[in-house]
């Protein structure tokens, strides 16, 4: 691999046929945000995602280094619905761009290309959220325009409290 950052890059719709590339983005991506262990979906997975009808959709940065095609980053995201507006939104659950890439404007260009998906299809929104200790991307996200919703806290149930509420519930 050359030293030299490369410039030109293009953008393409993820295909099933990208799903070992998916995976290893998001498995570089984990360990950027200190959860290695966090990341364990497959490439098989990614592949079932991306299949047509599913509200799931992927672009991927691709740049040439020393006449090899690379994978140098990806947005990966999905349908939502805002009872609000009555209608559908984005959700960019990643957005990864590998660090030997990073400020060549492959993020720039993935919410130019997301902001396209969005208006092509009536999307009202797109959101994301970002780590609280990732001020890099906080400010990034603010020359886009972006702001924080401050009042929001995310939740979650996962792993076993999921599977005991679910067991709950067959119980009644």
């Amino acid at each position: 691999m050359s030293d030299a950052s490369p410039t030109a890059f293009t953008l393409r719709t993820a295909v099933p046929a990208d799903g070992a590339s998916i995976a290893e983005m998001v498995r570089e991506l984990a360990e950027y945000e200190k959860e290695p262990e966090a990341a364990t979906a497959r490439a098989e997975d990614f592949a079932r995602a991306l299949e047509p009808g599913t509200g799931i959709g992927c672009v991927l940065a691709e740049v040439e280094v020393d006449g090899v095609v690379q994978v140098a980053g990806m947005a990966l995201w999905y349908t939502t619905f805002s009872t609000w507006l009555g209608r559908q939104g984005m959700w960019l659950e990643d957005l990864f761009v590998r660090p030997e890439h990073r400020r060549s404007g492959i993020g720039r260009a993935f919410f130019g290309e997301l902001g396209r998906i969005c208006a092509d299809r009536g999307l009202g929104r797109l959101e994301f959220w970002v780590l609280d200790w990732n001020t890099p991307a906080h400010g990034f996200y603010r020359t886009l325009g972006a702001s924080p919703e401050e009042d929001w806290t995310v939740w979650r149930l996962d792993g076993d409290r999921l599977d005991a509420l679910a067991t709950a519930s067959d119980r009644k």
